[in-house]
């Protein structure tokens, strides 16, 4: 088939959404499918079979923050015009039309006009990531967000949930649990590299003390100033553990340094900036605990899928967003507070057999349910209700070979590929 995808973002960039839509397009062209992709003039090309990638730039912007932003609003209208004048060119070379996020506004609108199947690829609620980003939930914003996604749920042929809480959304806004297809956002990376896991573990481990790691974005609903008091209290009870910080921007980790020297614990906390997309597993793997203490929402953070595969033992708090994945199986589940953070990483480093058995089982977890077969048995799935073919066993395993040949093609994590971060400095 020959899918139009829409993708309001910065793809690719490493980060939550652009990783999604750039999997997606990994596991369709697996399958055999092909995809041109109008997205945002700022991101990365990033080599996938059958793949081509329809930039629509805006002059003078060459950056967006994660989230809502007024960049956002002509980099939107550039995809949506590129969009628009793409289907007047080419709509009958299609069969598909594929959005992201609010880009589904224009899928839902333009699906008759265009006369092709519309999936609507639903990565998060968008009323909950208004209240995410400090909207009440009776604010008028976050109540004309429920009231759009409602609409453009409503006219998609398939919804592509990211989560089971997003299936339950689709199920009460049009009663057809079939709309719905669960494809978890699972963590297709190169696999961690030996040497470059040992060079992390030097610089974080050096003088033998326990280290806790968090990677991804420092948005205030992530919940690191609560992680950072957790390592205050620990600090102050005289329990050594280290707290290393992956990702965010200068300013957002300059706060949480100022918020670590005011706890008291500025020596225990390491900001190390951001890695490269083909370290992250390794940097994982040299981790004795890995945490998530997102303070509230239902949207599961890409992170988890990673930290699964990773087999390292999880701390994360007892919320939707990691409950629906998450049990006390595969992590330590705790309040989100610096109280429930303080005593789950006390505990996990008290206790390293248990710790690493727990990390065990998520590993399980991981193989059992977010592998790449499942990936491409649910993406597959959810392209069988436009027209595409209802695989077999055979054609998943074909397929799932295919994605595997892409990822071996990416950077591996050795020594000689990743230039290592120079130390940011723990806080001090």
């Amino acid at each position: 088939m020959k899918v139009l995808m829409v993708s309001p973002h910065p793809t690719y960039s490493p980060r939550g959404t652009p990783i999604s839509v750039l999997n997606r397009c990994r596991a369709l062209s697996a399958l055999g499918h092909e995809v041109d992709l109008v997205t945002y003039g700022i991101g990365e090309d990033v080599e996938v079979p059958g793949l081509r990638y329809l930039r629509a730039p805006v002059p003078g912007i060459r950056s967006v923050k994660v989230g809502p932003s007024p960049a956002k609003v002509p980099l939107d209208l550039a995809v949506f015009a590129r969009t628009v004048a793409r289907l007047a060119r080419s709509r009958r070379s299609y069969d598909v039309l594929h959005t992201h996020e609010e880009a589904g506004i224009l899928g839902a609108s333009l699906r008759r006009l265009a006369r092709l199947p519309h999936v609507y690829d639903m990565g998060n609620d968008l009323s909950v990531v208004m209240t995410n980003y400090g909207f009440a939930t009776t604010h008028v914003a976050t109540r004309l967000a429920a009231g759009i996604e409602s609409g453009v749920v409503a006219r998609s042929d398939v919804v592509i949930a990211h989560f089971p809480s997003i299936a339950a959304r689709v199920l009460d806004i049009t009663g057809d649990l079939a709309r719905a297809v669960v494809v978890p956002n699972i963590a297709l990376e190169p696999a961690p590299n030996i040497a470059t896991a040992a060079a992390f573990r030097r610089r974080w481990h050096h003088d033998g003390m326990p280290f806790a790691l968090y990677t991804g974005t420092l948005e205030d609903y992530q919940g690191l100033p609560a992680m950072i008091d957790a390592i205050g209290l620990l600090t102050n009870r005289g329990l050594a553990v280290r707290l290393v910080v992956v990702g965010g921007r200068a300013d957002q980790q300059d706060a949480l340094r100022a918020r670590a020297e005011a706890n008291g614990c500025g020596d225990r906390v390491v900001l190390a900036g951001r890695l490269e997309p083909a370290a992250i597993p390794s940097a994982l793997l040299a981790a004795d605990v890995l945490v998530s203490p997102r303070a509230s929402g239902s949207n599961t953070p890409l992170k988890i899928f990673s930290y699964l595969a990773s087999g390292r033992p999880i701390l994360a708090t007892a919320i939707e967003s990691h409950t629906q994945i998450l049990d006390a199986t595969s992590a330590v589940l705790v309040s989100p507070d610096a109280a429930g953070l303080a005593a789950g990483l006390a505990r996990l480093v008290a206790d390293p057999r248990s710790a690493a058995a727990l990390g065990a089982s998520a590993r399980q977890l991981s193989d059992r349910r977010y592998g790449a077969a499942e990936y491409v048995r649910a993406v597959g799935l959810a392209y069988s209700g436009v027209g595409g073919p209802m695989l077999t066993d055979v054609d998943v395993s074909a397929a799932t070979m295919r994605l595997r040949a892409q990822l071996d093609g990416l950077p591996d994590g050795g020594p000689r590929r990743v230039v290592l971060p120079q130390p940011q400095g723990v806080a001090k």
